[in-house]
This record gives structure tokens, sequence and C-alpha cells, in this order.
């Protein structure tokens, strides 16, 4: 007979409950243009420093969890925006994501940055799983897989690769579950990561401003990246269609 879950107590309902407080009053802090600190997150809450002091020790395990938080709930927000597209058409799923991604990049500029301008600049091992679990990415991950085992694409070979990158691909520090790709296959990585750069690439001048602003309200940069990606990732055929789909997510 299997054991019994069990429920958590009264104090663990608690202190789970404050963390949502804690999550919830920095996304205040951060949508009104206020600073993000302990002290100010505290006095949202009614609490002294010292008191959220036992539920996070520093800025940085604030800034840590809240990024955490908000990079989950952006990626809640993009499976229900590719929600429609049927399960068997991961590409279109994939398409409509990216451009939910980009759609919120846009309308919360400073979650965004808190979640993708946060250095993981220490070898601590608490630190480090951050690089592993970001949800945003086991998300956009597990749609490329689903795309490459509809209709396999080409990928390079771990030889033909800078050595640094093979090792890398071997025992890999990305957000993905490593099971679903087939050993022999681990050069798709490489496809995986560079599409994943150039998505995150062009959203971040976008924000940022780094980029002519009657660009940036085109979205022409966006759909080029796009048109240029679909190709490697065997879409070239489809790209009208998908296209559409993402030029319609954008659009609100």
């Amino acid at each position: 007979m299997g054991h019994a879950i069990k429920a958590p107590t009264r104090r663990e309902r608690q202190r789970e409950q404050t963390y949502v407080e804690i999550v919830d009053a920095a996304r205040e802090l951060l949508t009104e243009g206020s600073e993000l600190s302990l002290r100010a997150v505290a006095g949202r809450m009614g609490l002294t420093a010292p008191a959220l002091y036992r539920y996070v020790a520093s800025y940085q395990e604030l800034v840590d969890l809240v990024a955490f938080e908000i990079d989950r709930a952006a990626t809640e927000r993009m499976a229900r925006a590719a929600a429609p597209i049927p399960e068997d058409d991961p590409a279109g799923r994939l398409v409509v994501s990216a451009a939910s991604f980009r759609r919120w990049a846009h309308e919360q500029p400073r979650e965004f940055s808190l979640v993708f301008a946060n250095p993981i600049t220490d070898t601590s091992c608490a630190r480090r799983e951050l690089l592993t679990a970001a949800t945003s990415g086991h998300y956009f991950h597990d749609l490329l897989i689903q795309l490459w085992e509809k209709d396999p694409f080409p990928h390079p070979d771990l030889a033909d690769l800078d050595p640094q990158v093979a090792l890398a691909l071997e025992d890999p520090q990305i957000p993905i579950d490593i099971d679903k790709v087939p050993e022999g296959h681990r050069g798709i990585l490489w496809v995986f990561l560079r599409a994943w750069a150039a998505l995150y690439g062009v959203v971040t001048l976008e924000v940022f401003g780094h980029m002519d602003p009657r660009i940036i309200e085109s979205g022409a940069m966006f759909t080029a990246m796009m048109r240029d990606w679909l190709p490697q990732l065997g879409l070239a055929d489809e790209a009208e269609r998908l296209e559409a789909l993402a030029a319609s997510e954008l659009a609100g």
C-alpha cells in the first residue's frame, strides 16, 4: 500500500501564504515603479524588516524568489495564449508563445528585467540551480522537443561543435528534461539554445529601448527574427501560417 501524503501543518500553510504575500507585494512595487527592497516589501505587508528576514535573509534571496514566481506566472500566461492551438501543432504553440513572451515583456518591463537581468554570478548550489529551474525555459524546450519529435529537423553532431560547447551539452545546465533528448542527439540542444538567444536578444533590445522606437512599435524585428528561424526548425513551408498566428497574438 502507498503511504498517505501528509497534509501541511497550519504553520507550514501560514509560511507558504507569507511567501505568496511577499511576491504579491514585490510585484505591486514593480508595477508602480517603486523601489524594490526588503524594507519596501516589509512595509507594504505591514511587517518590520527584521520580521521579513525570517523568510528572505537577503535582498538577493528576495530577488530570486520573486523572479522565479514572476517567470512562472509569465509562463502560465504563455500557455493560456497557446491553449487554443491544438496539442498536435507544437509549431503553432511555439510561435504564439514566443509572441506572448514579447507582449508580456513590453507590458511588464520591470518584471521582465527582474527575471532576465538577474545575474547568476556566484557558484553556490542554490543559485546555480536557477539555471535549470526556470519555468519558461522548461516550457519552451518542451515545445521544441515536441516539434522535433513530430518532424525531426537537422542538427549538428557534438563532434562538429566547439569542444567546450560539446562538453557543456553532454551535461547541460539549462532548464530542460534531458531524458527526453536521446543521447545521440544532444547536438539539438545547440539549436535550441541559439533559438532562445535570438528570441531573448530581440525582446531585450526592444524592452530596454536600444532600437529605433518606430521599429520596436512595428514589431518588424521580432517578425524578421522568427522568419529567419523557421527554416532552421524545419518550418519553412509553414511560414505564412505561423507568421499569421504570431501577428494575431502580437496584436492582442
